[in-house]
């Protein structure tokens, strides 16, 4: 068994808070992607996991075992980097048996183990090749490849894929999650490219200024967020949103139309993503600005009540800069966030 669980971790640099009091739990063998951006502390969590840092405050546990006071080599951890780290005087198969030489594990052993993580990765045909015969993404899954050769409780890498170019990245990440379950190995994967985490992970904890804002399946950060930060992070383009005014009874009045919402004490902002909005007779007055075809839809930005709103419509309508247009949201799709404090509301 190989669940993580981070208690009450904290770090400071000098005057400098990179983390508040983290605390989340790691299932083993799930797939978790610490998702922000940069500066948010998804990597001196990583690295605070790993031992290449130590905490302020708190506590690191894997398999029921607190590991936080080891040093990285007695952790059953392994970990992949954004620059590869791939050694060039070696051969494919002498960089993914390195670890294993240093553990000074007998031959068979090393063959057996470089032989099947290379077939993972569909590298086996590059096993007698140096580094400098080998592309970007060709490198990046001999790190991979080196790390689960390890057969590590837990495999953490930090943005892996932001070397490749996007063709690459997409087939990586096809390949990824596929080989990281069938090595029963926990994972954790830091990223800011949304994209990644989403189409990786089982669940991801989004991070703004060194907290842990959400923790939550893919799906449920997407379409139930839990802060406006989240909101307006995930999605591109991300969620539109617009001041609301009480019209009594937990009836709100957006950009003069009447919306049910929530019977909030404080005020409330409106809230919808592009793709949850189509022309109708009624709804958002909305004065379009600027126009993008993309291919299977029009991303359509416009002026609702001064606040630029993005809306995602089919491709095979006919509007242009000038136009006005009634934008119907789909209401059950209508988010509501606290205006003091930022928070979802029911």
């Amino acid at each position: 068994m190989a669940e993580i669980q981070i208690k009450n971790v904290a770090k400071r640099f000098g005057s400098y808070q990179a983390l508040h009091d983290i605390n989340l739990t790691i299932a083993d063998q799930e797939f978790m992607v610490l998702l922000g951006a940069s500066g948010c502390g998804k990597s001196t969590l990583l690295r605070i996991i790993a031992g290449l840092e130590t905490q302020t405050e708190g506590e690191v546990w894997i398999g029921g075992r607190r590991i936080d006071h080891l040093p990285p080599r007695e952790r059953g951890i392994a970990m992949v980097f954004q620059n590869y780290a791939v050694f060039p005087h070696l051969t494919v198969f002498e960089n993914i048996g390195f670890g294993l030489r240093m553990q000074k594990l007998p031959n068979d052993e090393v063959k057996r183990r470089v032989e099947r993580t290379a077939e993972l990765m569909h590298i086996e045909q590059l096993l007698g090749r140096y580094s400098g015969e080998l592309s970007g993404g060709q490198r990046q899954r001999v790190a991979v490849a080196r790390a689960l050769a390890m057969e590590p409780d837990v495999i953490l890498m930090d943005e892996p894929l932001s070397n490749l170019d996007a063709l690459l990245r997409l087939e990586m990440r096809a390949e990824l999650k596929g080989v990281l379950a069938e090595s029963n190995t926990t994972a954790i994967y830091v990223t800011h490219d949304q994209v990644e985490a989403m189409s990786l992970a089982d669940r991801i904890s989004v991070m703004h200024e060194g907290r842990i804002v959400q923790a939550a399946t893919p799906v449920e950060v997407y379409r139930n967020p839990a802060e406006r930060f989240v909101a307006g992070f995930i999605g591109n383009p991300p969620m539109n949103f617009l001041p609301a005014a009480s019209a009594d009874g937990g009836k709100w009045q957006v950009a003069g139309e009447i919306y049910d919402g929530p019977a909030a004490a404080n005020g409330v902002e409106f809230a919808i993503r592009p793709e949850d909005i189509a022309p109708a007779d009624t709804g958002l007055p909305a004065k379009v600005r600027l126009v993008e075809p993309l291919g299977a839809h029009l991303l359509v930005t416009c002026d609702v009540d001064g606040t630029m709103f993005r809306a995602i419509l089919e491709s095979d309508l006919q509007v242009k800069p000038g136009d006005m247009l009634k934008l119907a949201p789909q209401t059950d799709r209508i988010r509501w966030f606290d205006s003091s404090t930022s928070l979802a509301v029911a």
